[in-house]
């Protein structure tokens, strides 16, 4: 009878190593063993599958195989890129930096687009086409921004305004000298809601001591006769750093007359958190820069007092609803887990505490996807889009589109539109899928819609046929 139990003991056991052997070796025939599975797994998400998106084909530090060893090793921090010593060994890090060296090489400077602009472009919905309202001279066209009488302002990201008057473009004088660093430069551009009568707007930008100490500044300005002038800065976010990630930078004003500006994280994860430092927040002050007595942490010690909200990592999307007040915001997480949020006064939307990405290492960043006293998202992307811009359709142009978002997809390049019921999201549409980096979305005083491409540095209104 021992003898028996014996036995059955040890076929158990025999069982149990074999079905762990069987799932051990299961896990490692899963793991990506090839270069390209693993610049698939950890770099695509940033430099493209093709490497299409590597940036501009600048080696910035160094282009021997010894520095981008180095680079993809031990990292970039000051430009948001992890190392990756977790995640390879020597012999693999080595290897990707032969593969990226080589295949960086065979993209060309300017990468070309499946998308046909000529085509007939079908939603759900309806059908539309795109006509160019401007089509030259720009490559990262990052803020736009209508005048009453219809002419165009568009924010050139390396440090140019250009006035778009029936598709004629001209340079606005009276500019400073800008930085111009990683994913910041010459940013958003609004107007003052007074603009009839005082001729005001705004511009965010990146500024400070040096190239090297750098953060998120707003400026206005008066615009005469096609020229900047009393130019004065009314919003500088500290500390200055030389990192060149996550400045934000997207603004709007209020019923009220107060400006609204998001600050990324600026690369330290943790500052998001911290009520003493500017980034990782949006922030509420007066057209003059003051700050209004009635913000959420005007009386909180040592507190930043412009803070309206805080725990966003990088809002390149801010949308006010003049009808119900509500503010919404789309923001970039790290590999997985772009969000969509109601932002409310003195609440905190979580990064780093909770989040539904991982690092692009793919270490955890935060075992949490929901705390007590964090606010959650309407919505989150997984994978991570990129969102940019942010508008809600109104009006009566866009048949069926009626009260849905539309953003921009960097990393996918294509405009998606989220179908609300209410303010959930309820579905989702992928269009002009591959026309490249969509930076922005505006709805006009005309009604319609116009929409930026980095790269082929065109803004396009979307014209829906006729039945």
């Amino acid at each position: 009878m021992k003898h028996s139990k014996l036995i059955f003991i040890f076929i158990v056991l025999s069982i149990l190593i074999l079905s762990y052997s069987f799932v051990f070796n299961e896990k490692q025939t899963s793991t990506p063993k090839t270069t390209r599975e693993l610049y698939l797994q950890y770099c695509a998400g940033c430099h493209g599958q093709k490497l299409e998106r590597f940036a501009a084909r600048q080696w910035v530090y160094g282009s021997s195989l010894k520095e981008v060893s180095s680079t993809i090793k031990n990292g970039r921090p000051a430009i948001g890129m992890p190392g990756y010593t977790k995640a390879m060994d020597d012999e693999q890090i080595t290897a990707m930096a032969n593969y990226m060296i080589s295949e960086v090489a065979k993209v060309p400077a300017i990468v070309p687009t499946s998308f046909n602009d000529k085509d007939t472009v079908r939603s759900i919905n309806f059908s539309f086409v795109l006509k160019e309202a401007v089509g030259k001279n720009l490559n990262i066209p990052w803020g736009l921004a209508f005048l009453p009488n219809g002419d165009m302002l568009v924010t050139e990201k390396a440090g140019q305004l250009y006035l778009v008057t029936q598709g004629r473009m001209t340079s606005v004088e009276g500019l400073p000298p800008f930085a111009v660093r990683g994913q910041g430069g010459l940013m958003d551009v609004i107007l003052h809601p007074g603009f009839s009568t005082n001729h005001l707007i705004y511009i965010s930008y990146i500024d400070g001591e040096s190239p090297d100490k750098v953060n998120t500044s707003v400026a206005k300005a008066e615009l005469i006769k096609g020229r900047l002038i009393h130019f004065k800065r009314i919003f500088h976010a500290l500390p200055e750093t030389n990192s060149g990630v996550q400045f934000g930078g997207r603004m709007f004003f209020d019923n009220y007359g107060y400006l609204f500006i998001s600050v990324g994280d600026r690369g330290p994860k943790e500052d998001a958190q911290k009520l003493t430092n500017y980034n990782g927040k949006i922030h509420r002050i007066f057209d003059d820069g003051r700050i209004p007595s009635d913000n959420p942490f005007v009386k909180s010690p040592h507190a930043i007092g412009s803070i309206w909200s805080y725990g966003i990592r990088n809002a390149e999307g801010l949308y006010y609803e003049k009808k119900t007040g509500m503010i919404w915001e789309n923001e970039h997480g790290p590999k997985g887990g772009d969000e969509l949020n109601i932002i409310k006064k003195g609440k905190n939307y979580g990064w780093p505490a909770i989040t539904f990405g991982v690092d692009y290492d793919g270490t955890v960043i935060s075992p949490d996807t929901a705390r007590t006293g964090i606010e959650q998202p309407v919505f989150y992307w997984i994978p991570s889009i990129a969102p940019s811009s942010l508008t809600r359709v109104t009006g009566s142009v866009y048949k069926g589109w009626e009260g849905d978002f539309l953003n921009g997809s960097l990393s996918f390049q294509y405009l998606e539109r989220l179908i609300m019921k209410g303010n959930k999201v309820v579905g989702r549409e992928k269009l002009l899928q591959k026309i490249g980096r969509v930076r922005n979305i505006v709805q006009g005083p005309d009604g319609y819609l116009y929409i930026s491409v980095e790269k082929s540095g065109k803004i396009y209104k979307l014209v829906p046929l006729k039945k």
